[in-house]
């Protein structure tokens, strides 16, 4: 079998949990005989690739004029993806283009040559013109591709899922990793509900990654129930040379590792620190990544004076994670909507206990992790605490959470990806 799939990232160039998911979800395909080749806005070039057929958007050349392009135009205008979708022009030309209220889709034709656009491969300003142009890139790549399925990973890659359904009639999967109500809560961007609904209503099947996430999807996109279904996130084995990072440290760390956004309740881990500190002169509070929430942070760091022993340690690579984790003693978690959550896994692979919000996928699938509302920072500190200082509980934790991981690998979760799949055929 082989698959279509189009994703926005790639290890070692991630933001978060999306491209990681991609890249185990892809080796664990791989070992089922399935060829993928997966399709993102830019190649770095220092992917690894063994498992997959990496092809670089920016590469692909369209040619507007072919006849093609041009049914496929007012297709994709139909669509209504929520931009103008006026694919590799130069800037001058996109702005003197989209600054008309209206246009004649001849000056649109005609001004177009043959060209590749450069993605950027990031999450910029010019985000939604980057989806739009993806998704033409893809009916250029479902025009001359072999495949059987579609698979396309997130609301940025829906377009271009819809796209290549249209060009080739090939089934189309859709993988819901967050959704909108997510990322923002209530006050959700519109134009990007609206994307994510029409790649859920345009797909044979819709996989997400908790029944957390599956409820969202039925009860606030208006999915049919029955072709959406739940394929739980795994974990990569720990690398080998994890074990080689010392510890040296008489102090008891205790991480948040994960955007530092609203979703990820960085808020609430602060105000427990503050609890613990109150309590324990020698716990280190350490937050890692970035955010739009990380100043204010900073600044709530700063006004209760624990500075000294809350610590930012910005964005951290693959390596530089198993690192963080080696000198950890507790993990937390405090999410206040998190769809699944690798992190916890991440942490458990290295023996270290964690902490996670109830209002979590993963807290479905694990049984040996402390779990409390996200709001509950009395609980949170608590939990902190008692990790920190009673040795028999934080090695329990430990030793069965390490256990546990050890049957929510990849392999198992692209089984059941395969599975869904073959019901296609």
């Amino acid at each position: 079998m082989k698959v279509l799939m189009f994703g926005w990232e790639f290890p070692p160039h991630i933001s978060g949990g999306l491209g990681t998911a991609c890249f185990g979800l892809t080796r664990g395909l791989a070992k089922t005989n399935t060829d993928i080749i997966f399709v993102v806005p830019k190649v770095w070039g220092d992917e690894d690739n063994n498992d997959v057929r990496l092809v670089n958007a920016s590469d692909e050349v369209i040619l507007f004029k072919d006849t093609f392009y041009h049914d496929f135009w007012k297709r994709m205008t139909y669509l209504e993806v929520g931009v103008r979708l006026i694919p590799y022009l130069s800037p001058e030309e996109y702005e003197r283009l989209t600054d008309l209220t209206e246009h004649d889709r001849t000056d649109i034709e005609d001004s177009v040559f043959a060209s590749s656009f450069k993605f950027s491969g990031t999450y910029g300003k010019d985000l939604m013109q980057e989806v739009a142009r993806y998704a033409v890139v893809a009916a250029k790549l479902a025009r001359e591709q072999q495949f059987d399925v579609i698979h396309a990973h997130d609301w940025m890659t829906y377009p271009a899922g819809i796209a290549a359904k249209e060009v080739s009639g090939k089934p189309l999967v859709v993988h819901v990793h967050a959704t909108e109500f997510d990322r923002s809560g209530e006050h959700v961007n519109q134009q990007v509900y609206d994307m994510e609904r029409e790649g859920m209503l345009a797909a044979d099947r819709v996989i997400c990654v908790s029944n957390l996430t599956r409820d969202i999807v039925i009860n606030r996109y208006g999915i049919d129930p029955n072709k959406v279904v739940t394929v739980h996130n795994g974990v990569m084995p720990r690398p080998n040379d994890a074990n080689a990072y010392a510890r040296n440290l008489p102090e008891k760390i205790v991480t948040f590792l994960g955007r530092i956004t609203f979703q990820k309740g960085p808020d609430y881990f602060v105000e427990a620190a503050n609890k613990v500190m109150k309590r324990d002169p020698l716990a280190r509070f350490v937050m890692a990544g970035s955010g739009d929430m990380l100043h204010k942070m900073i600044r709530r760091v700063a006004q209760l004076r624990i500075s000294d022993r809350f610590h930012f340690a910005g964005f951290l690579r693959e390596a530089e994670v198993d690192r963080m984790f080696a000198i950890s003693d507790v993990y937390v978690m405090p999410s206040v909507s998190e769809p699944f959550g690798i992190s916890p896994l991440e942490a458990m692979r290295s023996n270290v206990p964690v902490i996670i919000s109830k209002q979590s996928g993963v807290a479905e699938v694990l049984h040996h992790a402390v779990k409390i509302d996200f709001w509950d920072i009395d609980a949170m500190a608590d939990a902190i605490y008692a990790l920190l200082h009673y040795k028999g509980i934080s090695q329990m934790f430990a030793q069965m959470g390490k256990q546990e991981v050890e049957s929510l690998q990849w392999d198992h979760a692209a089984e059941k990806v395969k599975a869904v799949y073959n019901s296609l055929m």
